[in-house]
């Protein structure tokens, strides 16, 4: 039996992006209507049919629930998939991230925790207790989108490691292998991949593990089998394809930080006052929808997180 309960940070089914529109964004198609939770529970393939269910959320009222989106209408756009392990081209992920094997998959667990080592998908994520979440994802690129994400709170997944009091950060990798990844042939970033989170946000009930979307499966190109998604910061923090975990104790040093530390800081909440260097963060314009809105501060969920930045400088930590 499948079962759902609505979070009060769930956005409404009718305002997910459209299946079409997420997945293949570079044909012109006509509006037909949004996937709502009973179709995509129908589509959920045999590794996602266990119980479905959502924790209890935590007590009070957030601004995620109370933003009335508008539903993403389904439009002539171009495929906007950033994932530069299979090309930087937009619709790369799409065309070659078949060669990703995602079965067998381990995580190797690093760092200041009592239960370091390898790890299957399974022993991390308990798919008897996953959770639909439809979050706004807003890229850095000034494109947004609605996402109906299935997965488990990330603290869960941390709470089985038993991090020590001296992991102040965890650390992600995605996998390096250009066989799989052939994007990777080109020097663009650093690889392999790396993204982390103050220990703070990611024990943040908002954050998530994904392992699919839509009711199904994640795609290759969207991360599989293993994905962050941490919905009040830019898309580039959410590290797919996930086969490391570290806790450490020093901030690290993340791939955009690497490449361009003036552009991409480790914080990347996103925040309309802080400009790109190259473009205005002020506005977005949703995938299917030509016209652009006001971005919001923390993507909308500022009641539920302001207060991880509480004295901060939100300016200098960008």
């Amino acid at each position: 039996m499948l079962i759902k309960i609505k979070n009060s940070w769930d956005l409404s089914e009718k305002d997910v992006t459209s299946e079409e529109d997420f997945f293949s964004r570079r044909d012109f198609v006509k509006a037909a209507g949004i996937m709502g939770v009973g179709s995509a529970v129908n589509l959920m393939t045999p590794a996602l049919a266990g119980a479905y269910q959502a924790e209890t959320p935590p007590s009070g009222k957030y601004n995620g629930s109370d933003i009335k989106d508008e539903q993403t209408v389904l439009s002539a756009i171009t495929s906007y998939n950033n994932f530069y392990e299979f090309g930087i081209e937009k619709d790369d992920p799409s065309k070659n991230a078949h060669s990703l094997v995602t079965k067998p998959w381990n995580i190797t667990v690093d760092g200041h925790c009592e239960n370091p080592g390898e790890y299957a998908v399974e022993d991390l994520v308990n798919f008897n207790a996953l959770e639909e979440r439809i979050y706004r994802m807003r890229c850095v690129e000034a494109w947004s989108m609605v996402i109906p994400w299935v997965g488990v709170s990330l603290s869960q997944v941390i709470e089985k490691l038993k991090p020590s009091l001296s992991a102040r950060y965890i650390y992600f990798e995605t996998l390096e292998d250009v066989e799989q990844m052939p994007g990777q042939a080109r020097n663009i970033i650093q690889w392999p991949y790396r993204e982390g989170l103050r220990m703070d946000e990611a024990m943040h009930p908002l954050s998530i593990m994904a392992v699919g979307l839509y009711g199904r499966t994640l795609e290759n190109q969207n991360g599989a089998p293993l994905r962050l998604v941490v919905p009040w910061k830019y898309g580039f923090k959410g590290v797919k394809s996930i086969v490391k975990i570290s806790f450490v104790e020093e901030k690290p040093n993340t791939s955009w930080m690497r490449l361009a530390p003036q552009e991409y800081g480790f914080f990347a909440n996103v925040n309309p006052a802080v400009s790109h260097p190259r473009w205005s963060q002020a506005s977005e314009r949703r995938i299917g929808d030509f016209r652009r809105r006001e971005t919001l501060m923390f993507n909308g969920y500022g009641e539920m997180v302001a207060g991880l930045y509480d004295g901060m400088d939100l300016r200098r930590n960008y």
